[in-house]
């Protein structure tokens, strides 16, 4: 496995990661998750992705059954949860201080944890100051809950404001990121990341490495039975699904097959090629995906200069 600096701190994450959205949902199958994490755990992955969300804290009961059945050393886990939404009451939701530290308590409380390495602001809350959420942060940061603070799919002004006020009074500004990117999806890290990054070192915990599996190739000859978009109606990744999308895919599909590996590999390789990526949250719901994508690293000699610039021939620049 191959560990990265979370940006600009001393923590080291898994160049991929596993996240708990393999199990979003009400019903969440443990075994299932246990299989996953064990996999992922013993082939180097050292960070574990959770948010209060996915099944309203559903997904982060099976982490923690799975994180009290094994016993990991807790020095060798990185560990993460979201807030966002636990409910539908008033202050069940959003990044003001009564949520933040109940979404925190709960965390914790699910996955049977001391403290949590690193603590998102799923979503940004326009409701809620951000000087209210930064010294929020801080105050967990200072009582021991979390170790770093982050935020999920802010803008950079939003970024650049929560570093601004933690400057202006002397707080713990935000680590890291988990933003949206794959192949078909660059622009937030590429561009609009591009300052904070570059100017205070911010981590990414890149999410959706796949776009919600259309960069697997499994569309390119058409809609499997077996799909998610066989299975269900899904109007957005229907969308997605355009002819200049599926010419994309299918060249990058030829291309894999030219490098002797799946286009799924190729995809996950070439977001952790990018430096400024730090971990690459990958999802599973079987033991056999995890153990293939973490492949991806292997794959990462193959991406010659030659073969990123016939990359970029074919993603173009829309």
């Amino acid at each position: 496995m191959l560990y990265n600096r979370l940006g600009g701190s001393g923590l080291k994450v898994s160049a991929i990661s596993l996240g708990s959205w393999m199990t979003f949902g009400q019903d969440v199958d443990v075994d299932a998750t246990e299989q996953c994490m064990v996999a992922a755990y013993d082939a180097g992955v050292n960070f574990f992705d959770g948010a209060e969300v996915y099944g309203l804290g559903a997904a982060e009961d099976a982490m923690g059954e799975v994180f009290k059945r094994h016993q990991w050393p807790r020095d060798t886990l990185v560990i993460s949860s979201k807030v966002m939404r636990i409910g539908d009451h008033a202050n069940q939701s959003g990044s003001n201080r009564k949520h933040l530290v109940e979404a925190c308590e709960g965390a914790l409380k699910r996955m049977h944890l001391d403290y949590l390495d690193l603590f998102f602001c799923h979503r940004p809350d326009p409701e809620t100051p951000m000087i209210e959420t930064v010294r929020t942060m801080q105050d967990l940061i200072t009582q021991g809950k979390i170790l770093y603070w982050g935020t999920s799919m802010f803008s950079g002004p939003q970024i650049m404001e929560a570093f601004a006020v933690a400057e202006k009074y002397g707080l713990t500004p935000p680590t890291m990121e988990q933003p949206v990117y794959n192949m078909l999806q660059r622009n937030r890290v590429e561009k609009e990341l591009a300052l904070p990054i570059e100017k205070y070192g911010l981590g990414t915990t890149v999410y959706s490495p796949l776009q919600m599996g259309i960069l697997t190739g499994k569309y390119n000859d058409g809609i499997p039975e077996d799909s998610r978009l066989g299975k269900r109606d899904d109007d957005w990744l229907h969308k997605s699904l355009n002819e200049n999308t599926l010419t994309k895919s299918r060249a990058l599909g030829a291309l894999a097959k030219e490098l002797g590996i799946t286009q799924a590999r190729l995809a996950l390789a070439w977001c952790i090629k990018n430096p400024a990526v730090s971990t690459l949250i990958t999802g599973a719901s079987r033991a056999s995906q995890v153990t293939e994508n973490i492949k991806a690293v292997e794959d990462l000699e193959l991406l010659t200069d030659e073969v990123m610039k016939r990359i970029e021939e074919i993603l173009g620049d829309d």
